[in-house]
């Protein structure tokens, strides 16, 4: 039997990431979701987090695109969207709730090269699924067809792309939307790797000059050698003249 459709239907939308910078480096208000996955579904309990300047008295909530009533609290429950203000840093992008039959879910997290990615494929309500395979770019991915999840592990930049899974629901077959997965750069270590490199740098650098530097304090504090007794003092020298005779 295929996953049943809920009482009251849903609009079928996508999830905000998370991050806490724009693009353009300025500090602007972002949504945290829980459940760290996304794309986020109706049959989880979302709660959202606001995260921006000020305190959470200054928060004001947006839900299905309307001004919502709650407002002072810095967490909100939502089933379809949801978003918030904070002055000084605006609106957050809205954060809204996918309705599908069949959902694939990544981590709602920035991924850094060397993470683990897990790719997780789910059924409307989480109902019975099976026979799953996963796709990059429509590339078969392989593993195993029992399971619901598959890591890939460690993170390369080749590992960017759009990703999907598809799997019997009941008896019929079906596929998830694309999900856009991006691995980046992780900075954080080269930078901690540089300074580390500088440090051992500095420190050769100084023993190098230590050593130069005691070297030549020893040379100074050794005495002047003799030197050579002039000429007009040394002894004078006798030479003594010898004959020979020689015999007729």
């Amino acid at each position: 039997m295929p996953c049943p459709h809920p009482a009251v239907p849903r609009p079928t939308l996508a999830l905000a990431d998370w991050c806490p910078l724009s693009p353009t480096g300025a500090q602007t208000t972002q949504l945290l979701v829980e459940p760290p996955w996304r794309p986020a579904v109706w049959w989880d309990r979302v709660t959202l987090t606001c995260q921006g300047s000020g305190t959470a008295a200054a928060t004001t909530w947006y839900k299905d695109g309307q001004h919502w009533w709650q407002e002072g609290h810095n967490r909100l429950s939502v089933t379809e969207s949801g978003a918030c203000d904070r002055p000084g840093t605006g609106r957050s992008p809205t954060l809204t709730v996918l309705d599908d039959q069949l959902v694939l879910q990544v981590p709602a997290r920035t991924l850094l090269e060397g993470d683990t990615l897990t790719l997780r494929c789910r059924c409307r309500q989480d109902n019975h699924l099976s026979r799953v395979r996963f796709y990059q770019e429509e590339k078969d991915l392989g593993g195993s067809l029992r399971g619901t999840k598959l890591s890939l592990s460690p993170l390369q930049l080749h590992h960017s792309g759009r990703y999907q899974c598809e799997g019997l629901v009941g008896s019929w077959q079906s596929q998830s939307a694309a999900v856009t997965v991006t691995v980046h750069v992780a900075t954080g270590v080269g930078g901690a790797l540089l300074s580390m490199l500088l440090v051992v740098g500095v420190i050769v650098t100084w023993h190098r000059w230590h050593r130069v530097a005691t070297r030549k304090q020893q040379e100074r504090a050794l005495p002047d050698p003799l030197a050579p007794p002039e000429e007009a003092q040394m002894p004078p020298r006798i030479v003594k003249e010898q004959t020979c005779e020689i015999e007729d």
